[in-house]
């Protein structure tokens, strides 16, 4: 039945059954931790900084018996969901005048992008010299490391929407908030969505640099504490966690966007 199921699996976009996907997914993950199992015996290896599936293992049972892990990922998970939903607050609504009006493209695009190519770890300085070394700045660089990141993403997905669809919406007797709010808007919803769920990936990504002004909790400030003391088993348990904790936010988040925007695929297809 597998083999049936992979028929037509290579054509050019076409849907494969979800069991086949699953099978697939499983395979891949199952493939990658024989790899390293593998690559861990190796007598090449430096067991040391590429411990057997064993020792992680054992480190795991340590690390979940203790109770500093759960204060790390509520710290983290707090930290990381301030900065993208303030980044997100003002980027979404920007990003949409942005990509209905050439005026506001002009007024602020070419700035994002001159600031989207400032590295976010060059800010640290500036970060903690004008909001000190407290909860603030770590918030405050995640933010910065999605808000301009976003807002081009929003903008480009309400680009996206076609112009004829407007020109209709106008010739039906809609006025111009009617046409953005009610027209504009919800046609670039699931690319929104879809870019939010991006971002949020990357405000992870930024969680072990944030974690670096002063921090005293937290998965990054861990992992970077592990390997200062060379607790290197431990430090790829809390990488691992970091794995599967962004896996399990990017599936609500296609959840989400697979429910609320059951019309989308329609239209896709």
């Amino acid at each position: 039945m597998f083999r049936e199921n992979l028929k037509g699996t290579f054509e050019l976009r076409r849907q494969i059954p979800r069991r086949t996907f699953q099978i697939l997914v499983g395979l891949s993950f199952l493939g990658a931790a024989l790899f390293y199992a593998w690559f861990s015996a190796q007598g090449f290896v430096n067991a040391h900084f590429v411990p057997t599936p064993g020792a992680l293992f054992t480190a795991a049972v340590e690390i979940f018996q203790g109770e500093d892990v759960w204060t790390d990922l509520q710290y983290s998970f707090i930290r990381v969901s301030a900065g993208f939903l303030i980044a997100a607050l003002i980027a979404v609504p920007l990003g949409i005048l942005i990509g209905a009006f050439r005026f506001f493209e002009a007024l602020l695009q070419p700035l994002t992008e001159f600031a989207r190519y400032v590295p976010v770890p060059a800010l640290i300085p500036l970060l903690m010299v004008f909001f000190g070394i407290e909860e603030t700045p770590k918030v405050m660089l995640i933010f910065v490391g999605v808000f301009f990141q976003l807002l081009l993403m929003v903008a480009d997905e309400v680009r996206r929407v076609a112009y004829d669809l407007l020109q209709v919406s106008y010739t039906l007797g809609a006025k111009r908030l009617e046409v953005i709010g009610q027209v504009l808007t919800p046609a670039a919803l699931p690319g929104i969505f879809d870019a939010l769920r991006l971002c949020n990936g990357w405000a992870w990504t930024y969680l072990v640099v944030a974690e670096l002004i002063a921090a005293s909790e937290g998965l990054g400030y861990r992992i970077l504490r592990f390997y200062r003391y060379k607790q290197i088993e431990e430090m790829y348990v809390y990488l691992i966690l970091l794995g599967v904790f962004g896996l399990f936010l990017d599936y609500l988040f296609r959840v989400f966007n697979r429910r609320a925007f059951r019309w989308a695929e329609t239209v896709k297809h």
